[in-house]
Order: structure tokens, then C-alpha cells, then sequence
């Protein structure tokens, strides 16, 4: 049987198990019939045909990718007018059979699966549709690559961006919230004054223009991941332009960027004249934040990085970085990925906004790690410190446990050290790990096996604070512990000094001494 090359449209009530454990049969039948009411007239104006109900979803059909995403705006744009319910949408395109009526084929399976990862108010949808819109007339951003149940593969997905929406992108979120955004609205003359570390939202150019190449050249030298575009809809050749220098974008609408903005800026206690509508002659106002008292206080903040092969058993392996700047075996929704192999150390994007050395990533795109670089990620930025030896480097940044250290007070730490300590993350499942071939990598498959386990100890050193400033004592006589200072790697065998700065490595574990 021939098969068509169609656009899958699914549209589901969001809490709709909730709304029937407190619903009536009348009440419900009355929602369903709300929903109807709203999806189909819309399809239908799109030039879409709705299929059939399932359950609370509604499948649809579509001859044309752009008039399916268009519809889908129009979905979310009236069910946000609506207040008794809220609605998801995800679209796919692909081949399809369509058979009495219905259709069947893998784009209605890969917009079935994008529908259940795609929040409430949002419309996701398919690297195929994404390649079949006019994307001019769609505005669009990418979420980033999942993996979906029944799917092979890691899919990448993309969502429409509604004129009322507006997803700030975490480096803008994070320097709104600390008084360092600064928004260039148009063009001007004269140069601004920067805050450190600013990040430069550039409002009203069209991408593309030479207004916007003026704009940029007049701007003192900053880490390119650092600017930001605010557009709401791009044409492919212009966003490939803008992103391929390393710039981010910000999709949306005036209106909805303001208020985005000013949300972030109300929850974090500012000023709204501290991030907007700043004009080239004025001074950026800042946020000072009185500091204490210096303290020392221990910290994880990492990942270590053992070469491999290791020990007949592990040929090489991953680890994800999530949202919350700690490391796990593997994420379904990971901002990257680093992968260690004989060859070295490879890392990849798996969502926006991942730059190495001022470099935006694509989403899946890897870049080698060989020298020490910066890392900005959603997480906060990462720092690659490359070794030699046992270990190919670390991946050292935002702190995510830690504990003050008192003069006199030993501090132990340990996969199960004993209180008062800091415990080492473990990070359960091989599914990271590729193994080397042979009977001992068997049995070690069999028996558990985790770097996290095999590397470090239930109490592997104590730290303490003492006259000569932070020392270190190795606990366990089996799994060592390092320390490294200005990029080199020892052992650390008897008692030993440990500077702000110096870097603890046990295994995978990676911790720090620093000031507070």
C-alpha cells in the first residue's frame, strides 16, 4: 500500500487523570466536548483534518507542515483565553498509511511519545517537521534531544513560540537576576557602560542587517556567547549566520520579552531600571553584595575523569550533566554529554545554549577536550582542567554539596563517610560504561560495577583545619586520592596541605578547599 507524506497533530488535555477522579460522567463529557469545540474549528481553518479522539486527545492530520505548527499556535493561543483547561500539543511529519479513515505509520508514534514529554501550554515538535516548515513563518527555538520511549535514538525537538510566550535562556535568566543584563535597544553612536561579566541583549535590529554588524562592531570585545539576539521570527539562512558566530538568540515577542524580563528581575529583589531600556550614555546600575567574613568551606563541584582502558573492564563510558550542575550515569534530559575514550575526551550538546571557548553548540554537535576550556551551560559554567597519567581531566563547576570547616574539626569525606562529612555522589547503573571483552569485565557487568564504587571508599580522607591552614589525611590504604595544583596531578600518601583552590579527586569525585 502507497503511503503519504503527512503532518501528525496531537493535542491532549493537560491533568486530565486528576479531572476525572473529581469529575462526573456530565462533567466530563462536557470537557471533552470543550476541547472538541476548540481543536477542531482550528485544525480545520488550517486546512487539517481531524481523525479521530483518543481518550482526551485528538489526532489530526495536516498536508502541510507550516499550516499544522500554525494551527498549533492557534491551539495554545485560544486555550490560554479558555480557564478550564490547558492544553499540550506535538507534531510530527513523515510517511504515513492512511487506511479507512485513520492513519497509522511512525510520525503518529513520534508525535504520541513528543506529546507526553512536552509541558502543559507548549506545542513540541519533530527534526522532521522542523526540516518540512517554512520557517519563516513559524517562530520557533529547540528543547533540546530526548529519549522517547519505543523511538530509536535520541530525538531532537523544537517548540512553536507563541506572541504571548517568551523562555528566557538560563545565561540571560541568571545575569537579569544579579543586575549584569544589559539591553541595547536599536541603534546608537555612542558605546555603553558594561557591568562585569554583563550579557548583551540586542533589541529592535533585524538579523541579518547592517544596522546589526554596526551595532556588534561598536560593542567593547566580549565572549560571544555572551550577546543575544531578541527576534520572533528568522529566516534559516539568518539564524544559521548569527548562531555559527557564537551568539545566542532570545525568540519572542517585544512585549513578551518585557515581561519575562521583569519577572526575573522581580523575583531576584531588582530594580527594573537595572536590566532595561538602557541607553548608550547611561551607566548600568549595579547590585553590590556585602561580603563576609572569610571562611573555608569544602565543596563538590565536579566530575573526574578516569583514562581508560581501566583494568580489563571498562574500554570507555559517559557522563550527562543536568540541570542542577551535578553529574549522573545518564539523563533523558541532559544539557551535554562527556564521553572518555582511549582516544580522549569528547564532549556533546544535548540542549541549548552549550558553548566551548565562547562557541554556541548545536544540540548533539561534539567538540574534543584536549586543552583547559570554559563550558557555559544552563548549569552554570564548567571548567575542562586537562591530565596526564591516571585520569584524562576534570570537569570542575558549580558547587552542588559542601561544608564549613571549623579549626580543630575533622570533616571526612567518603562514599558513606562518618558524620560530621561530605558523601561522594553515586551514580547507580553500567549503562554508561562500555565494556571491555573478556571474562572479568563479565562478572565485574554482573556484580554491580560503577567507577563511583570501585574508585573511592566508604571513608576515604578526612580534612582538617588546623594551624598550617586545610590538611588532608588519606582514610583508606586501597583507592587513592589526589590532589591537584596548577594543572598537576600527585598522590597524596601522608598528611598534606591543601590550598584555596586545590582540587581533591577520589575516584569520580571531585572536590575543592575554597574561601567563603
Amino acid at each position: 500500500m502507497a503511503t503519504l507524506t503527512r503532518t501528525i497533530l496531537f493535542t491532549d488535555l493537560a491533568n486530565y487523570t486528576d479531572r476525572v477522579s473529581r469529575s462526573d460522567r456530565e462533567q466530563l463529557h462536557r470537557l471533552l466536548k470543550a476541547h472538541e469545540g476548540l481543536v477542531r474549528p482550528l485544525v480545520e481553518s488550517r486546512g487539517g483534518t481531524v481523525v479521530k479522539n483518543i481518550g482526551d486527545s485528538f489526532l489530526c492530520v495536516f498536508p502541510s507542515a507550516t499550516d499544522a505548527l500554525r494551527a498549533t499556535l492557534d491551539i495554545l493561543d485560544a486555550s490560554a483565553r479558555v480557564d478550564s483547561f490547558a492544553l499540550r500539543v506535538a507534531v510530527a511529519t513523515g510517511d504515513v498509511e492512511e487506511i479507512d479513515g485513520d492513519v497509522f505509520g511512525d510520525a503518529v508514534n513520534l508525535a504520541a511519545r513528543i506529546l507526553h514529554k512536552a509541558p502543559a501550554g507548549e506545542g513540541w515538535f519533530s527534526a522532521g517537521t522542523r526540516v518540512c516548515m517554512n520557517d519563516a513563518e513559524i517562530p520557533w527555538e529547540s528543547v533540546g534531544r530526548f529519549a522517547l520511549k519505543g523511538i530509536t535514538g535520541e530525538q531532537k525537538c523544537y517548540r512553536v513560540v507563541p506572541p504571548d510566550r517568551c523562555w528566557l535562556p538560563p545565561p540571560v535568566v541568571q545575569a537579569a537576576r544579579r543586575g549584569a543584563l544589559v539591553r541595547i535597544e536599536g541603534s546608537s553612536t555612542a558605546l555603553p557602560s558594561m557591568p562585569p561579566d554583563p550579557v548583551v541583549l540586542l533589541e529592535g535590529l533585524l538579523p541579518g542587517s547592517r544596522e546589526l554588524r554596526q551595532t556588534l562592531a561598536r560593542l567593547p570585545v566580549l565572549d560571544p556567547s555572551a550577546i543575544y539576539l531578541n527576534a520572533y521570527r528568522i529566516a534559516t539562512v539568518d539564524r544559521q549566520g548569527w548562531s555559527q558566530g557564537g551568539h545566542g538568540l532570545v525568540v519572542s515577542t517585544v512585549q513578551a520579552l518585557d515581561a519575562a524580563v521583569k519577572a526575573e528581575t522581580a523575583d531576584a529583589g531588582l530594580a527594573t531600571g537595572d536590566v532595561s531600556g538602557i541607553d548608550f550614555s547611561e551607566t548600568m546600575s549595579i547590585t553590590r553584595i556585602k561580603r563576609r567574613t572569610p571562611g573555608q568551606e569544602v565543596v563538590l563541584c565536579g566530575i573526574a575523569l578516569p583514562a581508560v582502558p581501566f583494568s580489563e573492564v571498562v574500554a570507555g563510558y559517559t557522563y550527562d550533566l543536568i540541570a542542577d550542575g551535578s553529574w549522573v550515569a545518564h539523563s533523558d534530559s541532559a544539557l551535554l554529554r562527556v564521553e572518555v575514550s582511549p582516544r580522549g575526551v569528547m564532549l556533546r550538546a544535548l540542549s541549548p545554549g552549550v558553548a566551548v571557548g565562547g562557541k554556541l553548540l548545536g544540540s548533539g554537535e561534539p567538540v574534543p577536550l584536549s586543552e583547559w576550556s570554559r563550558i557555559a551551560t544552563a548549569a552554570g559554567e564548567v571548567t575542562f582542567v586537562p591530565l596526564s597519567g591516571g585520569y584524562r581531566g576534570l570537569l570542575a563547576g558549580q558547587a552542588t554539596n559542601r561544608i564549613g570547616l571549623t579549626a580543630g574539626q575533622k570533616i571526612e569525606l567518603g562514599r558513606s563517610p562518618e558524620p560530621p562529612g561530605l558523601a561522594f555522589p553515586t551514580r547507580p547503573g553500567g549503562k554508561n560504561i562500555r565494556w571491555c571483552v573478556g571474562e572479568r569485565a563479565s562478572q565485574a557487568r554482573a556484580n554491580g560495577f560503577t567507577l563511583d564504587r570501585v574508585l573511592a571508599g566508604r571513608r576515604q580522607l578526612a580534612l582538617t583545619l588546623g594551624e598550617r591552614g586545610v590538611e588532608a589525611q588519606p582514610l583508606h590504604t586501597e583507592c587513592p586520592t589526589y590532589l591537584v595544583r596548577d594543572g598537576r596531578l600527585g598522590r597524596v600518601t601522608g598528611r598534606t596541605v591543601v590550598k584555596p583552590g586545590d582540587y581533591l579527586v577520589s575516584g569520580t569525585a571531585l572536590a575543592m578547599v575554597r574561601n567563603t
